[in-house]
């Protein structure tokens, strides 16, 4: 049972996904030498040792915080840690939100911006799932350990580096746990920061999967629905021409994909896919329910848009259809969406997605600019600059119980990251 609840979490939790669409952004010369000017600074350069030096540290504390599972929703008891690690490492003020986010406020001298930088709490796999890290050789091997944890212990060196080069910037900093991103997590730490929480915030860094370099400036939206089917149900052989839901729904995903097919076969990409289906107690029951969970995903929300109305006229096209046919009794449809992500995209000369590019140059790496859905989408998709990058060293394996992350020159993307969030912070004149 435990090995089958692993699996139906792994098939509705695949959101998070990444795609290179343009390796060749331009870069523009004030940010070339911004960013060169910048990492030549002396604090910036001791900030840069203290991360080296203390490498053992974060590996340390990336282990600590991958053995206390954040299962979907569950996210309490690591946010606690995460915490209490973020307390350590010195802030003005630190705090836990309404729906489980965890903030540490670094004030600026002159307050007026506030810069996020964060990553996830939580990892995809249930409660009783064995997430003791083993070591073999360099590798580490746990569920989680890299996605997104290794991203939280990244955090959390930023800002120790921060304080230990008593670097003051002109803007304030918010170094964030986030709740909710994975899967049906649907983003809520995200959407509770940015629309209810109170706080302007004016740009975003997010720390997730992918190699040192990649930049993502582009949102893929999506949007999911479990669409139920009822009927009466009944005995196979003696209520034989009752209303089948199962019958239907397959009536319903034939119709659905016909549609939809026609609809993706053109224009920016946009795909679709029933992912589960379920539904019947025995083969011999005619089922009083049958169920399927849809995922539809697009850069664009006007044809995520137009998908999703295809979804609902297709199946209630094939639901009447079916029940005009001899069947005794109807079948009826209802539909629940169980997540929506934006869609959006960020022009590659807003200045922070140039200063990123500009800091990754700075490193000897070319940037890679995606399309994802992450932490970053939520404010992509309202128009604030927000990227999403990646947490650097060897990995693989996300979302299964064997991922593994090798720490192979894993400082230089936590470098990276404290040198974009210094850029766009500001350092203190």
């Amino acid at each position: 049972m435990k090995t089958r609840s692993l699996y139906l979490i792994f098939l509705y939790t695949q959101l998070f996904c990444t795609f290179s669409y343009s390796q060749n952004a331009l870069i523009e010369s004030k940010y070339t030498k911004e960013l060169a000017q910048l990492v030549k600074n002396k604090q910036v350069q001791s900030s840069f040792s203290f991360i080296e030096k203390n490498d053992d540290t974060t590996i340390n504390q990336m282990i600590e915080l991958t053995e206390v599972i954040a299962s979907p929703f569950k996210e309490t008891k690591r946010a606690l840690l995460f915490k209490k690690m973020l307390e350590e490492a010195g802030a003005d003020k630190i705090w836990i939100d309404e729906v489980g986010n965890v903030l540490a406020l670094r004030k600026g001298v002159s307050s007026k911006k506030l810069i996020g930088l964060d990553a996830h709490l939580d990892v995809v796999f249930p409660e009783d799932t064995d997430v003791r890290v083993k070591k073999v050789g360099d590798t580490l091997k746990a569920p989680g350990i890299g996605d997104d944890t290794r991203g939280l212990s990244m955090v959390i060196t930023v800002l120790k580096a921060m304080n230990n080069a008593k670097i003051k910037t002109e803007n304030d900093i918010l170094f964030v746990g986030s709740v909710g991103e994975e899967g049906l997590g649907d983003l809520r730490g995200m959407k509770h920061l940015f629309n209810k929480s109170g706080l302007k915030i004016d740009s975003w860094i997010s720390i997730d999967g992918g190699d040192i370099g990649r930049i993502n400036n582009a949102a893929l939206g999506s949007k999911r629905y479990k669409v139920l089917l009822t009927g009466p149900g009944g005995h196979s052989w003696g209520s034989f021409g009752l209303a089948n839901p199962h019958h239907a729904l397959g009536k319903a995903i034939d119709e659905f994909t016909k549609q939809a097919s026609e609809f993706t076969s053109s224009g920016p990409k946009t795909s679709f896919n029933v992912g589960v289906i379920g539904g019947g107690t025995s083969v011999n029951s005619i089922p009083f329910e049958s169920w399927m969970e849809v995922d539809m995903r697009s850069v664009s929300a006007e044809r995520l848009n137009v998908i999703e109305d295809i979804l609902k006229a297709s199946v209630n096209k094939a639901i009447m259809e079916y029940n005009d046919t001899n069947v005794n009794d109807k079948i009826t449809v209802a539909f629940e969406k169980i997540g929506d992500r934006p869609s959006g995209e960020l022009s590659e000369s807003t200045p922070l997605i140039q200063r990123a590019m500009a800091a990754t140059k700075t490193f000897g790496i070319t940037p890679k600019l995606t399309i994802g859905s992450t932490n970053a989408s939520i404010p992509i998709a309202l128009n604030i600059p927000a990227i999403c990058i990646g947490r650097g060293g060897e990995g693989g394996g996300a979302h299964s119980l064997n991922e593994w992350f090798l720490n192979k020159n894993g400082s230089e993307a936590i470098q990276l990251a404290l040198l974009i969030t210094l850029s766009e912070a500001e350092l203190a004149k």
